[in-house]
């Protein structure tokens, strides 16, 4: 075991995983984070803690974490290469650890120039490949990136982020190759739409064998309106959002309803790609909905291992 997390033995055991995500909010109080986490206790198995998303100054990832343990979820650390050099990495990764949190999620971090600080410097000490081998070596050598002895245990269930959409398509599986080779245990995608693209890519991972040197759990982000979907379709790089799917909520007489059964069908078809091994659910702003698409999926009661 690496950290003995509630994700990583649902995972190693071969259940299929459910996770999802809690944006913590622009401001000190904690009852935000605290009533996400409670409409998302009962149907995920951990929940992500964003990192500043989007280049917007948030509450920190690490205290999001620390709120949702103490009501009885199993949070995931986000950390971007964006803002922290490697001694402030390395330091907030002891500093996690000490607090009890179990899974990190190894990320480089939107662009400064797209949030709302656009002039800010942005740090990229090391890359996210570099960050992932160097957690590994944190956890595995117990050594830091210098070579020095770390003085007890890090124990981590390390994940990455892959994008199976953007461009060149081909270079896509080779990147996830390099998260896999530099040890990443888990990997969550970007939102999925185009079920026919996702099942071309998973292809060429089974064809290399990485979904047998990493979890996969694939990207769910539930649309709420056509203009969500257009928005995306247009605006959002790396999203592929077929033009039938902006279509069908463009005609659906409850645009909510739509994009709920266009989540559940997407779930059907990801259950049957070999490779797949679990769920992300990314629900911006409507985290009240993800029981619901959980229980209607069939994946309720979540698993106990």
């Amino acid at each position: 075991m690496k950290s003995g997390s509630n994700l990583e033995r649902i995972l190693e055991s071969g259940q299929f995983a459910v996770t999802g995500e809690c944006g913590p909010p622009k401001g000190s109080s904690p009852k935000v984070v605290q009533k996400k986490g409670e409409l998302l206790k009962s149907c995920c198995d951990a929940l992500n803690v964003t990192d500043n998303q989007t280049a917007i100054v948030r509450m920190s990832s690490l205290s999001g974490c620390v709120i949702l343990q103490g009501i009885g979820l199993e949070p995931v650390l986000q950390m971007v290469v964006r803002d922290r050099n490697r001694l402030a990495l390395q330091s907030d990764i002891l500093g996690a650890v000490a607090l009890g949190v179990g899974n990190i999620l190894c990320l480089s971090g939107d662009h400064q120039k797209f949030g709302n600080h656009p002039t800010a410097k942005g740090v990229y000490d090391i890359d996210s490949m570099q960050f992932i081998r160097m957690v590994k070596t944190m956890r595995d050598e117990h050594k830091f990136i210098n070579g020095e002895e770390i003085s007890g245990d890090v124990p981590l269930y390390i994940g990455a982020a892959a994008n199976p959409f953007a461009d060149p398509f081909e270079f896509r599986v080779t990147r996830l190759a390099k998260k896999a080779n530099a040890g990443a245990d888990f990997i969550q995608t970007q939102g999925i739409f185009d079920v026919a693209r996702f099942a071309e890519w998973m292809k060429m991972v089974r064809d290399r064998g990485l979904h047998e040197k990493t979890h996969i759990l694939a990207g769910l982000i539930p649309i709420k309106s056509v203009g969500m979907a257009r928005y995306m379709r247009n605006n959002v790089s790396g999203l592929s959002v077929p033009k039938e799917l902006v279509d069908r909520m463009a005609d659906a007489k409850d645009a909510k309803e739509e994009g709920v059964k266009i989540c559940l069908e997407t779930i059907e078809e990801l259950k049957d790609i070999e490779g797949v091994h679990g769920i992300h659910i990314m629900a911006v702003a409507w985290e009240d909905i993800v029981p619901r698409i959980v229980e209607e999926a069939g994946l309720m009661p979540r698993p106990v291992v």
